[in-house]
């Protein structure tokens, strides 16, 4: 998948994947590639810098755990991360609703 196709979308998957348990910033990635089926790779330097965002604006709360061994920031959902979690996923619906009208053949809009 292109990695533009993800630009303004990145923090929607990232609340998405942490909205049923909290992760470590490896196991996000590889939570984004298996609910993709494989057709996102995302790159760590982009997964982290987005993380820390989100937690400096309140979206996310982190703490240090160890996970197989090994210390590891491990990232959770907060109640606000998931009111913005719903919001995103409001707007997702509208966005592919609206581009979804355009793109297919032979849809019309009345108005």
């Amino acid at each position: 998948m292109n990695p533009d196709a993800l630009r303004g979308h990145m923090d929607a998957l990232l609340l998405s994947v942490l909205e049923r348990e909290p992760l470590h910033g490896y196991a996000i990635i590889e939570a984004l590639q298996e609910r993709s089926g494989g057709a996102l790779n995302v790159p760590t330097g982009t997964v982290y810098p987005a993380l820390r965002r989100l937690e400096r604006i309140g979206y996310l709360a982190s703490e240090w755990a160890t996970v197989g061994g090994r210390r590891r920031r491990t990232y959770r959902l907060t109640d606000s991360g998931r009111k913005q979690l719903e919001g995103e996923r409001s707007a997702w619906a509208e966005f592919a609703s609206v581009i979804g009208g355009v793109l297919q053949p032979g849809v019309r809009q009345s108005g």
